[in-house]
């Protein structure tokens, strides 16, 4: 037998009727229709305070306040030393600075870049960054290359 667009059903027990409130005593659900009897709760146009716990302390005043924000704090992106050793052999470069890390899609261009010392470096290349660690600096110079802060 094929199956049609027409016979499909949903698997059994995964719909529900929904319940039909405020359709008069008949229903059961008539009345108060589920909302008790008076306060405010009961009133149309009520809505609870988001975080109000019922007079209780809320979460969001028990729990202590944290941390700050350094507004002078300067993010950078991360490039590893093996990431420019890859780039110099694959395009034959021997300078690399921002618009080459731009178009090998190791940077977006709008973020500082920071080299660092992960990985090894055997291509002798000059590097312009806004950055470098210790390491990645040192092991640019042990290559015969220069590191340029931007």
């Amino acid at each position: 037998m094929t199956m049609k667009l027409n016979t499909l059903k949903p698997a059994e027990g995964s719909t529900h009727y929904r319940r039909r409130i405020g359709r008069g005593q008949g229903s059961g659900l008539g009345g108060t229709s589920t909302r008790g009897h008076k306060g405010a709760k009961a009133r149309s146009g009520y809505s609870r305070k988001i975080g109000f716990e019922g007079g209780q302390m809320p979460l969001q005043r028990r729990l202590p306040k944290g941390g700050f924000k350094n507004i002078n704090h300067v993010e950078y992106f991360a490039v590893n030393i093996s990431s420019l050793q890859k780039l110099a052999e694959r395009k034959g470069l021997a300078k690399i600075g921002i618009a080459e890390l731009v178009d090998a899609g190791l940077t977006n261009g709008k973020m500082r870049v920071k080299v660092l010392g992960g990985g090894k470096l055997s291509a002798k290349l000059d590097v312009e960054a806004h950055a470098f660690s210790k390491t990645a600096e040192e092991a640019i110079k042990a290559a015969g290359g220069n590191a340029t802060i931007i």
